[in-house]
């Protein structure tokens, strides 16, 4: 039997409070290791529409999963036996990073795994709203994107990018001043960051998380720290329509959509102790979506 020596770790999962999410999967599993686990959420209320209509109806839901509550979640994880905390905030204030590693801290105790899964999105794209899309596959993904702007853009990259090196700065930080000799730091990216047609920020802003995974790889091992990515293919946490699900699938050789548990499983294996000489990785997770 494999032992992946997590039992009484400490977590932080980002972006938890979808229950068929993948955060949610997250806490589940590490706290199915007996890991004690700490959830970090944020409510938005589900947007009216892009300008250029409506929300298409798997947008539509997944917007409303984002205004469930934690509570559920945080019954559930205390019923597998660990202690589990939660705090709401938005990650786009710089203020939120700090006050999520003090409140695991005074609650369960200093973290020695971090899992940076939230993520803020909003389809946009170079082309002018005139002109015709270059491929009509991306009307199937949304409804038509914005054209490219600035404000949409510091909003993506600053939950998808600052918020995410502020993390592991503060990560870094706490590890090495209490002397700690064992760490772990998961980032959740996509199959999309290097090109991303129809959501150019969102892909810029993972392909700039995974160059911020390789570098703290690289500067952190000397203090007992793996950093990896997993770059993630379509996974089903109720977005995806099953006319989406139809244009979707030739493209995963697998042949079905990726589950959050999916996710799950491949973030334990990172955070476990057999993957102790694995750093600087970014891993594709999505049966073939992407390699």
């Amino acid at each position: 039997m494999i032992e992946p020596g997590l039992r009484g770790r400490v977590v932080l999962v980002t972006g938890a409070n979808n229950p068929h999410g993948i955060g949610a999967a997250v806490a589940r599993a590490f706290a199915g290791q007996g890991a004690h686990v700490f959830v970090h959420y944020f409510r938005q209320a589900p947007p009216a529409g892009s300008p250029q209509g409506e929300a298409a109806p798997g947008e539509a839901f997944y917007a409303a999963q984002q205004t469930k509550d934690v509570e559920p979640l945080l019954a559930e994880l205390r019923s597998a036996g660990v202690r589990a905390a939660a705090l709401e905030g938005d990650l786009a204030d710089t203020r939120t990073v700090p006050a999520l590693f003090d409140a695991a801290e005074g609650a369960l105790g200093p973290v020695e795994v971090l899992v940076n899964n939230a993520a803020y999105w909003e389809a946009d794209t170079f082309v002018p709203p005139a002109a015709p899309l270059a491929s009509d596959h991306v009307e199937k993904w949304t409804s038509r994107p914005q054209s490219l702007d600035l404000a949409a853009l510091d909003r993506i990259f600053a939950v998808n990018t600052r918020a995410v090196a502020q993390s592991m700065a503060e990560f870094a930080r706490r590890h090495v001043a209490r002397g700690a000799g064992w760490g772990r730091i998961i980032n959740i990216s996509t199959a999309g960051a290097y090109s991303f047609p129809s959501e150019v920020s969102c892909g810029a802003s993972k392909l700039a998380l995974e160059g911020y995974t390789r570098s703290a790889a690289a500067e952190l091992a000397q203090f007992g720290i793996t950093v990896n990515a997993l770059a993630l293919g379509p996974i089903q946490t109720g977005w995806i329509t099953p006319e989406l699900e139809k244009a979707i699938l030739p493209s995963i050789p697998a042949g079905r959509l990726g589950t959050p548990e999916d996710v799950a499983d491949a973030v334990l294996l990172f955070a476990s102790e057999q993957a102790r000489w694995l750093t600087g990785q970014r891993v594709f997770v999505g049966g073939g979506h992407g390699m």
